[in-house]
C-alpha cells in the first residue's frame, strides 16, 4: 500500500521545489528547450510560474498499441517523472530502469523509453486510453523506489467543477512540479447551446501566467501528441525536437449533455434512453495548435510532489 502525503510532506516538497524568481537553469539537465529560466512567483495577486527540465517525449512510437495513438496519458506522466528524476535527482523508475539515467534525445535510449511509457500504460490500466485517476496509481508505482529510499511523495487532483480558484490552484501546484492536465473534446449537443464530450487528451503543463481568482490564464504545454515531425519519415522510431506550445485558458460555464451508457450485462440497450443535462464550469483551451471541429475544455489536473529524506 502506498503512503499518502500529509500536509507536512506537501509543504516540505513545496519548499524544496521553490527557487528565486528568474533563476537560470543548468544546461546539463536534459529537459525543457534551452534556454530556460525558472519562474516561481505565487505571492499574488498575479502569478508567473515556469518549471525547467521537463521532457517532451512523443507518444506516437513503434512498439506501442496502435503506434501510441492513445498513449498521451502515459507519455505526459513520463515527462513528469523525467523532471523529478533529472532535476530533483529522485530515484524513480521500475526495477533496474531509472528515469534519471535515460535521455529521451539519445537514440540509444529510445526503445527503453518506449518500454517505460508502455509500463506506465499497464500500471494505469490502459484500455484504449487512460484516466488521470489510474495515472496516479502509475505514479505511485514508479515512485516506490524513492519511498524505499525514504523520499516522501504525494499526488492529487483538482477539478474545474469544484475548485473555487482553479487557475490559482494550478499555479500553486505547478510551483511544486509539472502537472498533468486533461481536456475533453466537446461537440454540439442535442439542444441548442449544449455541448457533448466526444473524446479527450492529456498533456504536461510547464508554465502558467495569470491572476489569482482570474478568468483567464496563459499556459505553456509539452504535448506528446503534437510533435513537430509527426508523419515525417521514421517519426515512429525517433524523438522529435522539444517544443513548448502556448495556449490560453478561459473560464466558461457550459450546458453539458451526458448520454446514457449501455450496460452490456442487461438485455436492454440503455443508450437509447434520453440523456441528462448539467451546468458545469470548464476552462476552454485555445491556441494556434488547437484549432479543429471541437472545443477543448479543461476538466481537471493531476499534481505531484516529492521531497528527499530529511537529515
Amino acid at each position: 500500500m502506498f503512503r499518502k502525503a500529509s500536509t507536512l510532506i506537501i509543504a516540505a516538497a513545496a519548499t524544496a521545489a521553490v527557487s528565486a524568481p528568474g533563476t537560470a537553469f543548468a544546461d546539463d539537465v536534459i529537459g525543457t528547450p534551452q534556454p530556460c529560466v525558472k519562474l516561481s512567483d505565487v505571492t499574488g495577486p498575479d502569478f508567473d510560474v515556469k518549471q525547467c527540465g521537463v521532457s517532451d517525449v512523443d507518444q506516437f512510437r513503434a512498439g506501442l498499441e496502435n503506434n501510441g495513438n492513445a498513449y498521451c496519458g502515459p507519455a505526459s506522466l513520463y515527462n513528469v517523472l523525467h523532471y523529478w528524476g533529472h532535476v530533483k535527482k529522485a530515484p524513480v523508475g521500475w526495477l533496474t530502469t531509472k528515469v534519471g539515467n535515460l535521455d529521451p534525445k539519445d537514440p540509444a535510449d529510445y526503445n527503453v523509453i518506449t518500454n517505460s511509457i508502455g509500463r506506465i500504460g499497464v500500471d494505469a490500466k490502459y484500455d484504449g486510453g487512460t484516466k488521470l485517476s489510474n495515472l496516479q496509481t502509475a505514479w505511485n508505482i514508479a515512485t516506490k523506489p524513492a519511498r524505499d529510499a525514504n523520499w516522501s511523495t504525494g499526488v492529487g487532483n483538482v477539478s474545474t467543477a469544484t475548485s473555487p480558484d482553479f487557475s490559482g490552484e494550478l499555479a500553486k501546484r505547478l510551483n511544486q512540479g509539472p502537472l498533468q492536465i486533461a481536456y475533453g473534446r466537446y461537440k454540439a449537443g442535442p439542444e441548442s447551446g449544449s455541448l457533448q464530450r466526444s473524446g479527450g487528451h492529456i498533456v504536461t503543463v510547464v508554465a502558467a501566467k495569470g491572476s489569482f481568482n482570474g478568468s483567464t490564464v496563459q499556459l505553456k504545454l509539452s504535448d506528446p501528441g503534437r510533435a513537430g515531425d509527426h508523419g515525417d519519415g521514421d517519426y515512429l522510431k525517433t524523438q522529435s525536437d522539444y517544443q513548448l506550445l502556448d495556449v490560453t485558458l478561459t473560464k466558461k460555464s457550459i450546458k453539458e449533455y451526458i448520454p446514457v451508457s449501455d450496460n452490456e450485462e442487461t438485455a436492454e440497450d440503455e443508450s437509447l434512453q434520453p440523456g441528462t443535462y448539467r451546468t458545469v464550469t470548464r476552462w476552454e483551451l485555445t491556441g494556434p495548435q488547437y484549432i479543429g471541429s471541437t472545443r477543448q475544455m479543461i476538466e481537471n489536473f493531476n499534481w505531484f510532489v516529492m521531497a528527499p529524506p530529511v537529515g
